[in-house]
């Protein structure tokens, strides 16, 4: 079955009613790599104390509507779908624990060909439930490799995303290297993404990797972590935005360099196994105050 454009963008998702505790803030924030200084008062905000933060890109794991892309009306073939671009929008400072609610829908559908694949943009708002302020905004942008052609059949498209600013062919502004932990992808699932292939070392030989691989969501949360601290002053209400292309998986026990170039208002920027000197994250930009 082809994919069906008119299915996509009429695609019905529940609301996802997301509770989260203190507990679940703290986790979050130590699997991206808070507290890896015990000496850094600034991070342990966001681990320990009566003044507890959320990390801003905890949004990302909120409200998340699920495996959908398997259900057979998609006419998507879902084994090949590969998570592509991440974009978060903030509007407020994420509770350190509360109820949200996930509200998503299939933004675009775009045909890249048949030989290439398509795109398909969810975008997710997290609503905070007791007073219905919109918290983040979440984009996905999924490339769905064996999807590609369907508007040669006679189905409409939308416009592909525009191409993301390159970063800069200057030296950085500024380099965070962060270390992450043998178990990174073990403690990163507990935030609600139990793919083995993050877990199962013969999952992983499967899909062709050596072991299992570190979530694309736990560098991008990384990546923000970089940036909240060389940029923000660790101070969430100062990143507006976070986008990132992924490009390649980070092996967990590697260490991951976001090299920056920022000014007033943005920051581009990438980051690298430095182990393997592979980018991981490309095109990246955040907007700061």
């Amino acid at each position: 079955m082809p994919i069906h454009y008119h299915a996509l963008k009429a695609w019905r998702f529940e609301d996802i009613e997301h509770s989260y505790t203190e507990r679940d803030a703290i986790l979050y924030a130590l699997s991206v790599g808070f507290g890896d200084d015990p000496l850094d008062l600034r991070a342990l905000d966001y681990t320990y104390g009566p003044a507890l933060r959320a990390a801003p890109t905890m949004a990302a794991v909120l409200g998340f509507p699920g495996q959908w892309m398997r259900h057979p009306d998609t006419g998507i073939d879902w084994v090949k779908v590969v998570h592509g671009e991440q974009c978060i929008r903030l509007f407020k400072p994420m509770p350190a624990s509360g109820t949200i609610i996930g509200r998503s829908r299939v933004k675009a559908v775009a045909d890249k060909g048949r030989d290439k694949g398509a795109l398909v943009l969810i975008e997710r708002q997290v609503i905070d439930k007791p007073s219905g302020a919109l918290l983040a905004s979440v984009e996905q942008l999924n490339f769905c490799r064996g999807d590609g052609g369907f508007t040669e059949r006679g189905q409409p498209g939308d416009d592909a995303p525009p191409p993301p600013p390159a970063v800069p062919g200057t030296a950085p502004d500024l380099i965070r290297e962060l270390r992450t932990r043998p178990d990174a992808a073990l403690l990163y699932r507990l935030n609600g993404d139990p793919n083995p292939l993050h877990a199962d070392p013969g999952v992983a030989r499967a899909a062709g990797f050596t072991r299992p691989i570190l979530h694309g969501l736990a560098t991008f949360g990384i990546a923000g972590r970089a940036i909240l601290e060389g940029v923000c002053d660790y101070d969430p209400a100062r990143l507006g935005m976070l986008y990132a292309r992924f490009s390649a998986p980070v092996m967990p026990g590697e260490t991951i360099s976001i090299e920056m170039w920022h000014g007033a208002k943005e920051v581009l920027f990438r980051a690298k196994s430095k182990e393997r000197d592979v980018v991981v994250l490309n095109n990246g930009r955040a907007t700061v105050s």
